[in-house]
């Protein structure tokens, strides 16, 4: 049996995020990538800063849903996994 501690429900845990501003005509708008420790890092092109103030409610409404949409991703993938396992037995 495995010993594991879960955050109390109001003890957030704390993620720095990076932030980075470019102005490249090779990137799109906005990316969303992984840094050298495996945490997300998110790039936003100046290049495209026209567009981005113009759509940035749009913009702010993606990230609102984002979670959503990923849970239905992992969701998806867990349901498939566990359909594997159970057509070829155990995998551990």
């Amino acid at each position: 049996m495995s010993n594991f501690r879960l955050n109390p429900p109001n003890e957030e845990k704390k993620t720095t995020i990076e932030f980075r501003l470019v102005e490249d005509d090779e990137l799109p708008p906005i990316v969303i990538t992984m840094d050298a420790d495996d945490k997300p890092k998110v790039i936003i092109n100046s290049r495209y800063k026209i567009w981005l103030g113009l759509h940035r409610e749009c913009i702010a409404g993606i990230f609102q849903n984002l979670p959503e949409k990923i849970n239905e991703l992992l969701t998806a993938y867990l349901a498939d996994q566990r359909m594997l396992e159970k057509e070829f037995g155990d995998m551990s």
